[in-house]
């Protein structure tokens, strides 16, 4: 009985230690055995890179070394005013980085980028980033982590530019290109400060030349802007746009955003003017313009087919200031702007960038269409004219039309006329014309700017007195002709508008 005891205790301690080497190999096959080592692998999967993709990521890489030094943080503190540009245009957000609003008399924060133009300290910014700072409100940081307290040397709103200075000296500066030889396609790197990341590089390439986005609202803004692909968001303000070889073509400005940050539109001032602006503002603290005195618009093709021109080409004088450099000259409304001292223009913002950088008393030579011919117009251009902000906002129609006025609905048009009783004349300092009663929503007129309330003083450029003559050009009209308009807004504001019949 003993040894059979014994003989069934050493089967349970065979099967005991089996089943033991079982569960263990298990686990081996499982991977978690300690100390097991792995051998990475480290041959990459291409050895014979091309030479054009490593030829671009070196330079990437070259540039990122060259560029990054020459671009500075910058902390803005403000006086207790909210920024009134996002509440004007919300799907337009400049880059300012983190914003902390404690109310209207509280102070508030954000920040940008500045680019390093001269060893001693002078630094290229944008208007919006720092030409609200209070006194002592801006600080400037290196890429070395050096802290300087900047003071603002001059800004320009028309433009964005604004310049500051730290004391220091021996700094690295940026190389300043050439914006005029950018083209479309070509690869650029933008440099900034991106939502508080210091020091952060993006590439892409230039999407368009000579963008007209409308940033500030005012008038007079030149914009003219290098559009780009390259990642920027709130904070890269300021900072550098560069080329291939390290030179910056672009001061980055502006996003077009539905969000508020990057979604794959980003906004440029060109380096020529931003270079320009700022060495006036060092010299003078200030910028002087000189000014036509003109409102102008692009003509499109509508337009070019009821004034007599070949293809929709030049700018549409559209108002002229009174006692403007442009009226003494002899300009007139519904004349077309051909050419700028020799330069062809075809679009309001390029022809505002070549006259921005000229002063009063100097001139600008115009090659003029007008009624089928070429006119050459010699202007010397005056100081700004501001604009007179008791006529903003009026409103001299108020009330119902007169039923006993003529009235009469032009249906393939979709607008309603009617003549105009002595006091509406008045109230729009008008002697003659008829009132625009209404526009039918998504007609031809609506879609080409007419609105209620409108004057329309002009028609196929013959003067209208009263409904009659204007149903009287109308008529003598085919399907298909285009015909234009003289009008003014409520806002006494004068407009040429182009309507095909």
């Amino acid at each position: 009985m003993k040894n059979k005891s014994i003989f069934a205790g050493a089967i349970l301690l065979v099967f005991a230690i089996s089943f033991g080497a079982i569960l263990i190999a298990a686990f081996n096959k499982g991977n978690l055995k300690a100390g097991t080592d792995i051998e990475f692998k480290t041959n990459a999967p291409i050895t014979n890179i091309n030479p054009s993709v490593a030829g671009l990521n070196d330079a990437f890489v070259e540039i990122s070394k060259a560029v990054t030094p020459t671009v500075v943080y910058i902390e803005v503190t403000n006086q207790g005013k909210k920024d009134e540009q996002k509440d004007q245009n919300k799907n337009f957000e400049f880059f300012f980085g983190p914003d902390f609003d404690f109310g209207d008399q509280m102070p508030s924060q954000g920040s940008g980028s500045g680019v390093i133009i001269s060893n001693d300290g002078y630094i290229i910014t944008n208007n919006h980033v720092v030409g609200n700072a209070s006194e002592d409100g801006i600080k400037v940081i290196l890429t070395d982590k050096r802290e300087f307290s900047a003071k603002l040397v001059g800004a320009d709103p028309n433009t964005d530019i604004a310049v500051i200075k730290i004391e220091a000296s021996d700094l690295p500066v940026a190389t300043v290109g050439n914006s005029d030889n950018v083209q479309v396609g070509q690869w650029v790197l933008a440099v900034g400060n991106p939502l508080g990341l210091n020091n952060t590089v993006t590439s892409g390439i230039v999407s368009a030349l000579g963008r007209n986005v409308q940033v500030s609202g005012d008038a007079y803004s030149i914009n003219n802007f290098i559009q780009t692909d390259a990642a920027i968001n709130p904070g890269n303000s300021g900072g550098a746009l560069v080329d291939v070889s390290g030179s910056v073509i672009g001061i980055n400005s502006a996003i077009k955003s539905n969000t508020g940050y990057f979604q794959g539109y980003g906004f440029a001032i060109p380096i020529n003017m931003a270079k320009n602006v700022a060495q006036e503002l060092i010299k003078n603290g200030k910028i002087t313009r000189g000014y036509i005195g003109v409102q102008i618009k692009d003509v499109d093709s509508k337009e070019a087919k009821g004034l007599g021109l070949d293809k929709a080409k030049g700018v549409l004088i559209q108002g002229l200031v009174p006692g403007g450099a442009g009226e003494e000259a002899g300009l007139q409304i519904g004349d077309v702007i051909l050419k700028v001292d020799g330069i062809e223009v075809n679009a309001s913002n390029q022809l505002q960038a070549i006259i921005g950088e000229k002063r009063p008393g100097e001139q600008a030579k115009l090659e003029v269409f007008r009624d089928g011919s070429t006119l050459e117009k010699i202007v010397t251009l005056k100081p700004r004219v501001e604009p007179n902000e008791t006529l903003a906002g009026s409103n001299p129609n108020k009330g119902e039309m007169n039923k006993d006025l003529n009235q009469k609905s032009f249906d393939a048009l979709g607008l309603s006329v009617s003549d105009m009783t002595g006091s509406m004349l008045s109230n729009y300092d008008l002697s003659k014309g008829v009132v625009i009663s209404d526009v039918k929503m998504y007609s031809e007129a609506f879609k080409r700017g007419l609105r209620k309330g409108f004057v329309i003083l002009q028609a196929d450029k013959k003067d209208i007195e009263n409904v009659e003559q204007l149903n009287s050009v109308l008529n003598g009209k085919s399907k298909g002709d285009v015909v234009i308009f003289k009008v003014m807004t409520p806002e006494k504001e004068v407009r040429i508008i182009a309507i095909e019949i």
